[in-house]
């Protein structure tokens, strides 16, 4: 992949072969695959039954990358993710061996992380920052590239608990996803009503070619003055006090410019656009701030603040 055009290329016989699994939700695909050219995490909320542990798998499918799954539960022990020491009889002797865990993947798809406990939430964040996991004295280096895509549903907080800001700020986009249209409806349903075998797909990319792309999304030109508007919008979440108690760090403002970066070359452009900065602005910043009473009262969403900011 040497030109923009050939990338250009590659991304579309990537959509293309995960529309023969998931119809619809491209602009969800888009914004994982966004997530994972910044080399970051994403947290995907939506109600059951929408796809969200297919899409990722089937993603991970395509990009040869190795897949592992962990369900949050409230049982879920940290060593159930991070893997754990076993006594191995070897000539003779009795050796402790580290069983490596599902973290020890690519693509680790976390399903309802809200509901596993705070404990083992923690069990998340050196790997999403550091890149390894630390087991008694000795840290393990994770596979590379690693990325965590983690599931929560906004209905039944039952049983649930709420992921500290700590840890929401490691994701790089909060994605939402949709119900979809109803002629994708239809199709679902013609689809997996009829026959549940899933088509086999090609394989577009590999771990090399993601680290290429990786490179290319860091080097994509934007203005100067595109920049400061970037970092204004940001900035703007600390001063906005009659809607927003706190705002977003300066982390915030690396995430929306290398998101837009990853955007614009997703769309084949050789520059960062506004629209770019401004599209990318709600999945950055909607977990990053947290609302006032007043514009709770006011029956505010985070998208609706994020809009009035960009105005």
């Amino acid at each position: 992949m040497t030109s923009m055009e050939e990338v250009q290329k590659r991304f579309k016989i990537l959509f293309d072969e995960l529309g023969k699994v998931i119809v619809g939700q491209e602009e969800v695909l888009k914004q994982v695959m966004i997530s994972i050219l910044c080399d970051s995490h994403a947290l995907l909320e939506s109600y059951p039954g929408l796809a969200k542990t297919l899409s990722i798998r089937t993603i991970s499918n395509v990009m040869d990358m190795k897949f592992s799954r962990v369900q949050g539960t409230p049982d879920l022990l940290p060593s159930d993710v991070t893997g754990t020491y076993i006594i191995e009889e070897h000539k003779g002797d009795k050796v402790f061996k580290f069983q490596e865990g599902p973290i020890f993947g690519n693509i680790l798809l976390v399903d309802e992380i809200n509901r596993a406990t705070p404990k083992t939430q923690a069990a998340f964040l050196e790997a999403m920052q550091e890149k390894q996991v630390t087991i008694g004295d000795k840290s393990y280096l994770l596979p590379s590239p690693f990325f965590v895509l983690a599931t929560q549903n906004p209905i039944e907080q039952e049983g649930t608990f709420n992921l500290p800001e700590a840890q929401t700020d490691r994701f790089l986009l909060k994605i939402k996803v949709d119900y979809p249209s109803f002629q994708e409806e239809l199709e679902i349903v013609n689809r997996y009503a009829e026959d549940n075998r899933l088509p086999s797909l090609k394989k577009v990319f590999n771990k090399e070619s993601v680290k290429y792309l990786q490179e290319l999304t860091r080097k994509m030109p934007i203005a100067r003055d595109l920049k400061a508007y970037a970092v204004k919008i940001v900035s703007n979440t600390r001063t906005q006090k009659d809607l927003i108690e706190y705002g977003a760090s300066p982390r915030a403002s690396i995430g929306l410019i290398m998101a837009s970066k990853a955007k614009a070359l997703l769309e084949g452009r050789k520059y960062v656009s506004k629209k770019d900065i401004d599209d990318m602005a709600f999945p950055i910043l909607r977990h990053r701030i947290i609302l006032n009473f007043e514009a709770q009262r006011n029956n505010l969403t985070e998208d609706d603040v994020i809009k009035k900011l960009l105005k």
